[in-house]
This record gives structure tokens, sequence and C-alpha cells, in this order.
């Protein structure tokens, strides 16, 4: 039913993405930030459209039916029954992610994150006057694990307080199965660690793998953890500023409201509430058949590089829109290869250093854009490296 080829013209829109200063480059191809370059569900925008016209804009406050969409999305896209007074709205994940610092730890306290890992971990724990404590992934046999040794010896040994969970994780990819977040919450659970699981790209999985939200792995998990989502990966709503942190105990739901009352965060916006409901209530489909074109450009560009591009490998992604790539054949240190892509290959990427621990040498590829997109860029890649290598 939907056209994920069709090409949007995004330039001029207050894009981040396209109207940033690296796009003064005529050739330049953004593909770093995670946005996408398909236009939401009809739906969204038609109710968009309705309150639009409505003409009143003034305090907004969710609905029942707004917790019930979230309630039943939960419940019918991974089997996580939720209640509405778990839900505390906020008008981000990273955001969240701060008031949970500050709700849950004191200044000076240990935050552990496994690297390489989306970076803004690290500056919500450093802006808050919190210490990041790294748990390095073990990369072999192009995938990611982690040492369970390694991670409860960090958690003793510099007496962490919180850590924080990406599942799916960005950037690798990675899917944690149910058994690898067993070990890590009864670690966490053992020695009184706070865990804030951030699945904001929940919806985004392949193949055989399954997200397994938090909360479902063990009962007791609910009481020292909180799980962090919002619509906003899955339907390109980012600039609607809404997400939705469920969180099951009610202490910690009485903490993280009281550090959200302290900060002056607000409820989102009246369109991103109406964004979030149409999003859950008709969004079903439009989302299988996003994940699947997403799973052709994921096989389109793993076949491009392995037929054209040998010495590059992709690690095959379980989840997420973003793809990891290894370009350390190239035999570029991190300037070397950031330079090269930005005014040889024409492409912004994310630049795998920017990570964290690990992530030198490697680039995450934004593929959430029509084919004919990602077809343009990895040739004007492999046309910068047969030219300049």
């Amino acid at each position: 039913m939907y056209d994920f080829d069709k090409v949007i013209e995004r330039k001029g829109t207050n894009s981040v993405k396209y109207d940033g200063e690296k796009m003064q480059d005529s050739h330049m191809i953004p593909m770093w930030v995670a946005d996408m370059d398909f236009e939401t569900l009809p739906e969204v925008k038609e109710a968009l459209v309705k309150r639009a016209s409505h003409g009143v804009f003034g305090y907004a406050t969710p609905t029942e039916s707004y917790y019930q969409s979230i309630i039943n999305w939960m419940k019918t896209r991974h089997h996580f029954d939720i209640q509405k007074e778990w839900i505390v709205t906020t008008s981000g994940v990273v955001g969240a992610l701060k008031l949970a610092v500050r709700a849950y730890t004191q200044k000076g306290d240990a935050i552990m994150v496994m690297k390489p890992v989306y970076y803004p971990f690290d500056a919500s724990i450093h802006l808050n006057e919190r210490t990041v404590v790294e748990c390095p992934l073990v990369f072999q046999d192009d995938h990611y694990e982690c040492d369970f040794e390694v991670f409860e010896k960090q958690i003793v040994d510099h007496d962490v307080k919180m850590f924080i969970l990406c599942n799916p994780h960005n950037p690798i990819g990675k899917v944690w199965t149910r058994d690898e977040l067993y070990q890590i919450g009864k670690i966490c659970q053992k020695h009184h660690v706070y865990v804030i699981s951030d699945e904001i790209h929940m919806d985004f999985i392949y193949e055989e793998n399954e997200h397994v939200p938090f909360y479902n792995v063990d009962p007791s998990f609910g009481e020292f953890s909180i799980i962090c989502t919002a619509p906003s990966k899955t339907f390109n709503l980012a600039a609607l500023q809404t997400s939705n942190i469920i969180i099951k105990n009610e202490d910690l739901r009485e903490k993280f409201q009281k550090e959200k009352n302290a900060s002056g965060m607000s409820d989102p916006n009246i369109f991103g509430l109406e964004a979030c409901e149409a999003a859950y209530t008709y969004g079903a489909q439009w989302v299988d058949e996003l994940v699947d074109y997403l799973s052709g450009n994921i096989a389109y560009m793993k076949e491009f590089f392995a037929e054209r591009l040998p010495e590059i490998k992709v690690i095959d992604p379980q989840g997420l829109y973003l793809v990891w790539v290894d370009m350390r054949s190239l035999g570029m240190n991190k300037d070397e290869l950031e330079t090269f892509m930005l005014e040889k290959a024409h492409l912004w990427l994310d630049e795998g250093y920017i990570f964290g621990t690990g992530g030198e040498g490697f680039e995450r590829f934004n593929v959430a854009c029509p084919r004919s997109t990602l077809k343009q860029a990895l040739e004007q890649l492999e046309k910068a490296i047969k030219e300049n290598i």
C-alpha cells in the first residue's frame, strides 16, 4: 500500500539532516542522524491537519484514548502488558535519560554503559556531573557480545549505581536475547543497580530476532528499572517531541515525575499527542511494510559490498535502520576517514569514533531512505575508494 521508493525534497524545510552546513556541497548525501526520509502514514497527517484546522492551540493533556493506543501497541506488537498508570509522557527519550540520571543517582555516582553506544548516553551522564564507567562490548566473528564477568566486575569495582541499556543496541544493531537480558538484569539486581532501558528502536527487528521488553524477562525487573519508548523513530516524528516512559514501580515513577516537574519539562505538545495516538492506532501495516523495505535496503547494501567492495565488512543488523560498517581495511585514522567520507565520497555519516571505545574505523549508515538514494550513496563511496585508495 505504501510507496517507500518515493523521493521527497527535504532541503529548505528546517531539516537538521538536510539543511546543515555540510549540505552546501551539492553532491552530499546525509546518512548520519536517525531520521527517515519517508513520509509518515496518511492517518498521522490527517490527524495533524484536523487538529490544525480547529484553530485553537491551548494547553493540552493526554487523553484516555492516547494511553490506550500505547497500551494496545505494546501488547499486540511486543506481547508487553502495561498499565496506564505506568506511562509518564516526556518530550523526548534523551531528555528522559537526563531526568532518570538526576532522579536515581547523586553527583559523582558511577553510571555504566556498553560501548560503542549512542553518544548522548555519555552526555546525559557527564552533563549531570556523574562518572561514566565502560563495559566495552567484545567484537568477534563479525558480531558483538557482552563479557558478563567484566560487566559484573566493573559494577563492583566502581560501585556503579545505574546502567543504561540500549536495546536494540545503537549503533551496532544488536538485539539482546532474553537470556542476555536475564543475565544483565540479575547482575544489576544483585548489586542494586538501576537499569534505564532505551527501547526507542524496538519496532525495527529483522528475520528471526525478537525484541524482548526488559520487564518481560523477569517480573521482578520492573522494581529497579524503567523503559524508554517513543513513536519518533518508528514513524519519523522526532520534531513532534513525544515519548512515553514506562515505569512500573510506584516509587521510581514518583521520583521521575518529581524530577520532571523540577526540570520544567512539559508534556508533549498537542500535535505530538495527536500524531502518537494516530500512529499507534493505525500504523501496524505501515510498519510491517516499512520493516520489509528496510530489510531489502540492508540486503542490497550487503550484496553491494560483498560484490564490489569486499574489503569492507557490514555488521549484519538484527535491528535498527542504522548499519554499522567496518572500514578499518582502508587503513585510515579517524580524522582521515571522516575527511575522506565528506570530501571524496560526499557522504555525511556518523563517524564510528563518536560512539566511543571500539568505534574507531567504523561508520554508521542510515539506510532509511529510498533505494535510489542508497544506491547513489554506495556508488559514490565505491568511486571514491577506487580513485583515492
